[in-house]
């Protein structure tokens, strides 16, 4: 049989061998799935892993895709370093997308290209001041930022909801809930002609490290993590709690906005009430695989767009429903916490209990029953 034991310190190996290890776990569970349902699991693996990279193309689409997870779990880590637990980010997405989106529709033919900033900087407005909704109630009531965040994200869902069934409906769009289309101008610039790959890529990589440098060059970010491992040290050291919530806050918050703003005035170009694509809570699990490091985080929001084009192409190829995308989503994060127990823990053999052999003369019973303490000093007596 099998126990696990404690490990004197935690294993340096498993914290970065246990994303690895939750991926082949996910992969081969995601083989029986395919198997499960009358597919070719080589075929339905390689829509998954092989179609996303396979031309320039497709590695564009990629990237498209983890632009907004890679800035969105960026901001997260901040928090969950923080021992901040953001779970709404998907809402701070969503009101960013609708401040930007509200200062698109301002746009004209005559404005000019300093649209694109204003809108940029909308979006980061909008999602800090939803995340500061969550900084405030904390910071001033000792609200749950967990169930207060999560809360606010069906509020803006609602709320883009308002917008587009409402005030902002396209009077020509034939009655669809939705927008106008933006103007050409309010285009996020993009790297290359051909590819949707827009600026927002150097934005992100920007931002890892800019991360990178907060957190492990700076006094500030020093403080950050020692809030969230240690809050004890962390007030005895002088180091502001509230002050570290509303940063954790606000910069996630900021940093959701972002990834909003590029988004409605980058590949959709509209408001409509499909902006909420899950983005906030797929990045929670980029932000975990990726070890809550900005290098780390690059490639699991990498495996994570593949997860997205890949439900995409199964449901268009293999007659799949998309919400397998989830699927693998969810598999690769219950596969990682399961796959954490080994940095703590060790796996041992355990060895089976020695049977006990009995002297000759005695009976099994005798065998059996071990002596109690006075049974034994009565023994020793009879004997003397």
């Amino acid at each position: 049989m099998l126990k696990l034991e404690p490990r004197p310190q935690l294993s340096r190996f498993w914290s970065y061998g246990s994303p690895i290890l939750a991926l082949l776990i996910t992969v081969l569970i995601g083989m029986v799935l395919f198997a499960l349902l009358g597919k070719d699991p080589v075929k339905g693996l390689a829509v998954f892993f092989w179609e996303p990279i396979k031309s320039g193309y497709a590695l564009g689409e990629l990237m498209v895709k983890a632009t907004p997870l890679l800035i969105i779990a960026l901001g997260l880590a901040v928090c969950f370093r923080s021992n901040v637990w953001n779970i709404g980010a998907e809402g701070q997405f969503v009101f960013g997308a609708i401040a930007a989106g509200g200062v698109a529709l301002l746009a004209d033919k005559t404005t000019g290209a300093w649209i694109v900033a204003a809108i940029l900087a909308a979006g980061i407005a909008g999602g800090m001041v939803w995340a500061g909704i969550v900084a405030f109630l904390r910071d001033k009531f000792n609200a749950n930022e967990i169930l207060v965040s999560l809360m606010l994200v069906y509020v803006a869902t609602l709320l883009l909801g308002y917008m587009v069934y409402g005030p902002w409906k396209d009077p020509m769009g034939y009655n669809f809930p939705q927008t106008k289309t933006f103007e050409a101008v309010t285009q996020i610039p993009r790297l290359m002609k051909g590819s949707r790959v827009s600026i927002g890529l150097v934005i992100a990589l920007i931002g890892a490290a800019a991360l990178w440098v907060f957190l492990f060059r700076t006094r500030s970010g020093f403080a950050q993590q020692v809030g969230g491992l240690a809050p004890a040290a962390a007030r005895y050291a002088g180091f502001s709690a509230r002050r570290a919530v509303w940063i954790a806050l606000l910069t996630s918050g900021g940093a959701a906005g972002l990834a909003g703003a590029l988004e409605v005035a980058g590949p959709i170009g509209q408001l409509t009430p499909y902006v909420p694509a899950g983005y906030g809570f797929a990045a929670i699990i980029v932000a975990f695989v990726g070890r809550l490091h900005p290098v780390g985080m690059i490639f699991s929001a990498i495996l994570m767009s593949m997860f997205y084009i890949g439900g995409e192409l199964a449901q268009s190829r293999l007659g799949l429903p998309k919400s397998l995308t989830g699927v693998f989503q969810g598999l690769l994060l219950f596969t990682l916490l399961a796959c954490d127990t080994l940095i703590a823990y060790r796996i041992r053999r355990k060895s089976a209990p020695k049977a006990v052999v009995a002297p000759a003369g005695t009976s099994s019973l005798q065998a059996s029953t071990p002596l109690t303490a006075p049974t034994a000093v009565q023994a020793t007596e009879g004997a003397i």
